[in-house]
């Protein structure tokens, strides 16, 4: 039996004058969490300052939010952005991208990089450990929210939800195909549908599972390009495989019937991941030893 979404108040702190959003909470918790980690690995490796680190981290904050923002917009939305530009500075209407977000870190650790007169994936490995923790609170951003919900399931397992916040999703599916009323729970006067909490499993293996994988594999001197490399790989299959339980974007069709846009954009991670990790191998450059 599926249970019902809990329904969060999306403000988690109200003091009156100020309104302290869950979502931009879990925001404030993945910076803060990125500046710890990255704190502590600078310590241990002994080539970046406390000051590289706090400018680290503000330029994959720019990155994360400008990227974020303007990848969603063109990858997702791009007609609304051609038929009205100001669009893309409608932040309060939400939209935010994973894979723009990745882009524009990737392009402010370029900046940081020559900043710091530092190779760039020098960088990049050394940040790439730092990140799947924000990850994680993004999703569970996702899922108090209530957004982003998983798709329908005809299985019957206890940790499958109803989101009221899909009920129009829901409306219409029934609607196409009423034997969808046999596993349809009534609330007031609308039909429910079960779903996968997609977010919690790509909160679990985007956020956890990575972060251990990737600490645990840069706990040790690897070759430039090995980390970054392996972030690829593991976020790249990650995300693919967990697509499967999510709910597709409204207005966009599945690619050959079962491919979502996630999956697309993914896979371009998945392939630069494999040719990284044979190229950091073969140059065999370590930029750092342990003492």
């Amino acid at each position: 039996m599926a249970i019902t979404h809990p329904q969060f108040n999306p403000v988690a702190l109200d003091l009156g004058f100020l309104q302290v959003h869950w979502y931009g909470l879990m925001y404030l918790l993945a910076f803060l969490s990125a500046y710890l980690l990255a704190t502590f690995w600078g310590k241990k490796r002994g080539d970046f300052t406390g000051e590289a680190v706090s400018d680290l981290i503000f330029f994959g904050a720019m990155g994360v939010i400008l990227g974020g923002r303007i990848g969603y917009v063109i990858l997702y939305n791009f007609s609304e952005f051609l038929a009205n530009p100001a669009y893309l500075f409608k932040v309060w209407e939400g939209g935010m991208s994973f894979h723009g977000g990745f882009m524009g870190v990737v392009v402010a650790m370029f900046f940081f990089a020559k900043k710091y007169k530092k190779s760039p994936f020098t960088v990049l490995d050394f940040v790439a450990p730092c990140v799947p923790l924000g990850l994680l609170f993004g999703r569970i951003g996702n899922f108090i929210n209530g957004e982003l919900w998983g798709r329908v399931s005809h299985g019957d397992y206890a940790h499958l939800m109803y989101f009221p916040q899909a009920v129009s999703a829901d409306h219409d599916l029934i609607n196409a195909d009423q034997s969808l009323h046999a596993i349809a729970h009534q609330m007031g006067e609308y039909y429910l549908l079960p779903r996968h909490p997609s977010q919690l499993y790509q909160a679990f293996s985007e956020g956890v599972l990575l972060f251990i994988l990737l600490w645990w594999f840069s706990s040790k001197p690897r070759p430039r390009y090995a980390v970054s490399a392996l972030f690829l790989l593991g976020y790249g299959c990650s995300r693919f495989t967990t697509e499967f339980f999510r709910q597709p974007d409204v207005g966009y069709e599945l690619i050959f019937g079962w491919m979502s846009k996630g999956q697309l954009y993914s896979l371009p991670m998945i392939i630069a991941g494999v040719i990284l990790l044979v190229l950091a191998y073969k140059k065999n450059i370590y930029d750092w030893q342990k003492a």
